[in-house]
């Protein structure tokens, strides 16, 4: 007997064509591992990461657009401040622990390179924030100047704005991230001769094929810019010049895309140094770790410091960010005062005054998460973190001692634990060539570009991992797909 076709038979045949045209078309571009008998586009550097290809972007309400609109600048003034408070702590117009703690385990090199004068007013000009959206609202984990993603953030944007229904679009366009990060690259270039080299360490080659990509597409509009490993770089009495592949031209500016822990590792890095020193080169991100610190989220909910972040960031942008920025501790040693405890931490309704206290909390008690601060090959890519409740007391116990003994070194911060709301999304199955569901929790990560005084919002990626998981990151069961704003949607978040 011939099956007749359904509706629902068609509009799956069409999902799954939607969903090999993208992988294919990724795979092309050298962002996703090749398909059998598909040759890489001219210069794509091909890609050994996989992840879970959904039918449709990641639908927001335009309540949520709004919020992640007005983040960025909210964003920009958490960093102005921040500079500034590390300043006045220099100067002895805050207390002194401030910069104590943002500079514990750093190289003096690095300290004194950070706090020259010509660097003062330098901010990081990409900002992403890690967001979890729970059933209360939105929760900010910690933010990156050093982000992943944009490159293929920016591709998967590209690809489906083409598949998508014409009642959706996509945050920031198809072409959006593209546009952003090359307007933030111009303004940070400025009236300086010289192309624009993106260089990358060997610790970041996993990002190599998105950047490469990105590269691509930031030429075809105009800006010399070039994907890099440090060895191109050499040095000469005018300034730094790119050489090899055909390429001999001087550099007007480096993006970093490399942490400042790695320096020692990357080739030529004091040459890199000393050229933007002299000021024959611009660099960005700056090199200024006391910006890279997740412990910055302790200093804003410290209450000894509350009358400096209200007056810095105004009292309605204070309190937001205190919402939505978890409580956090900076893991310090050091002995609490007979009559003193740690602001704000209780367990079991009691105050604590000894972080070994926490040792002996339940599982319920310790919905708590332990993470480096930054400044170490832990502290990105979800490396280092401890759920608290999601593993047996004594690992608990090891987490937290481990965390306390490597104080002097590389500080770890103490933070709230926020469960995500979960999401219900279909997605592509290659290995069985099917369409299949999943019940998941979300980490949406906005790209910022400030370009002046403006902060723009390029794009959002969708990170969404199946709803057992504590920790949300990037993993080949993971979905990875933009955010989408239906045109007339009502404002009932999806469930």
């Amino acid at each position: 007997m011939t099956r007749i076709l359904t509706l629902a038979d068609l509009f799956t045949s069409d999902l799954l064509h939607r969903c090999t045209l993208i992988r294919a078309q990724l795979s092309q571009t050298g962002l996703f591992p090749a398909v059998p008998g598909q040759s890489l586009a001219p210069g794509a550097t091909p890609s050994t990461t996989t992840w879970r290809i959904a039918t449709t972007p990641l639908l927001l309400t335009k309540d949520q657009l709004n919020f992640f609109q007005q983040l960025g600048p909210q964003l920009f003034s958490f960093y102005q401040a921040l500079n500034r408070l590390y300043a006045d702590s220099l100067r002895g117009l805050q207390p002194a622990w401030v910069a104590g703690y943002l500079d514990q385990g750093k190289p003096e090199g690095l300290l004194t390179y950070s706090r020259m004068k010509r660097f003062r007013d330098h901010l990081p000009a990409v900002i992403r924030p890690d967001i979890i959206p729970t059933q209360d609202g939105m929760v900010i984990t910690e933010l990156d100047s050093v982000p992943g993603g944009i490159g293929m953030t920016a591709c998967l944007s590209g690809l489906y704005a083409k598949s998508e229904a014409p009642d959706f679009s996509l945050v920031g366009g198809p072409e959006g991230m593209i546009r952003g990060f090359a307007a933030m690259l111009k303004a940070q270039l400025g009236q300086r001769t010289g192309c624009i080299a993106i260089v990358m360490s060997e610790e970041a080659k996993d990002y190599r094929p998105e950047m490469a990509w990105l590269t691509t597409k930031l030429r075809a509009i105009g800006l010399d810019a070039h994907c890099v490993e440090p060895r191109h770089i050499r040095f000469t009495e005018e300034g730094l010049q790119l050489t090899g592949e055909g390429i001999d031209q001087p550099v007007g500016l480096i993006y970093r895309f490399y942490e400042l822990f790695d320096l020692l590792n990357i080739p030529k890095a004091e040459l890199v140094q000393y050229a933007v020193k002299k000021d024959r080169v611009a660099i960005t991100p700056p090199y200024k770790p006391a910006l890279e610190e997740k412990l910055a989220f302790a200093l804003l909910h410290h209450p000894v410091l509350h009358p400096f972040w209200e007056e810095a960031l105004g009292r309605e942008v204070f309190l937001h960010l205190t919402a939505i920025m978890p409580r956090t501790w900076v893991l310090d040693p050091a002995p609490v005062p007979p009559a003193a405890t740690i602001p704000g931490l209780t367990i079991g309704g009691r105050a604590v005054t000894n972080w070994r206290d926490l040792a002996t909390a339940t599982q319920k008690e310790r919905h708590l998460v332990t993470k480096p601060s930054g400044f170490s090959e832990l502290a990105w890519g979800s490396r280092g973190v401890s759920v608290g409740h999601d593993m047996p007391q004594h690992e608990w116990a090891d987490a937290l001692d481990k965390a306390l003994a490597s104080f002097p070194q590389t500080p770890y911060i103490l933070q709230e634990f926020h469960k995500g709301r979960l999401y219900e999304l279909d997605y592509f199955d290659p290995v069985t060539d099917e369409m299949k569901h999943m019940s998941g929790r979300a980490r949406l990560s906005p790209y910022y570009f400030v370009t002046g005084e403006t902060v723009e919002l390029a794009g959002i990626l969708a990170t969404v991992c199946s709803a057992e998981k504590k920790v949300i990151h990037g993993m080949k069961d993971a979905v990875m797909v933009p955010c989408a704003v239906a045109q007339e949607q009502s404002e009932r978040p999806q469930s």
